[in-house]
């Protein structure tokens, strides 16, 4: 397993969109717009490989706070799931934010995955909120 940072507009990223797609959009009949996409290359993306293929990746954006990065995108393939690929990429993520000066990590934590992110460290700061059809929570982490 190889973790690393991808290159926007890459073959690594058209990968990385279309894990996305397949674990977190279609399920819910929804699509990236291409604003949305563009809007990723100022973001920090980090993909976990095997033998060049995508298995697991996120996306670190930048907020208002100068010293907290929003976790986005969480994804891993199915199969694999449960098998401490997320957890990889959550230290490589924090070690990431970490090493360039960021404090904390926030999230819009889908209800389903509070427990995994609750395990990783995570607190959740909100109430209960609909976006993207389902269920979310807030989360945050100071690194």
């Amino acid at each position: 397993m190889a973790i690393k940072i991808i290159d926007h507009n890459s073959n690594e990223y058209k990968q990385m969109v279309e894990l996305r797609y397949n674990m977190l959009r279609k399920p819910l009949n929804l699509a990236f717009s291409l604003e949305e996409l563009a809007r990723e290359s100022e973001d920090i993306l980090i993909g976990c490989f095997e033998d060049d293929k995508l298995e697991g990746c996120c996306l670190l954006t930048k907020t208002q706070d100068k010293y907290t990065l929003r976790l986005r995108q969480m994804a891993v393939l199915s199969g694999l799931q449960g098998k401490g690929f997320g957890k990889v990429l959550m230290t490589y993520a924090e070690n990431i934010a970490r090493d360039r000066g960021y404090r904390k990590i926030s999230m819009h934590a889908r209800k389903n995955a509070v427990g995994f992110y609750e395990k990783m460290g995570y607190k959740i700061v909100s109430n209960e909120f609909i976006e993207i059809t389902i269920p979310h929570y807030l989360m945050e982490k100071e690194l």
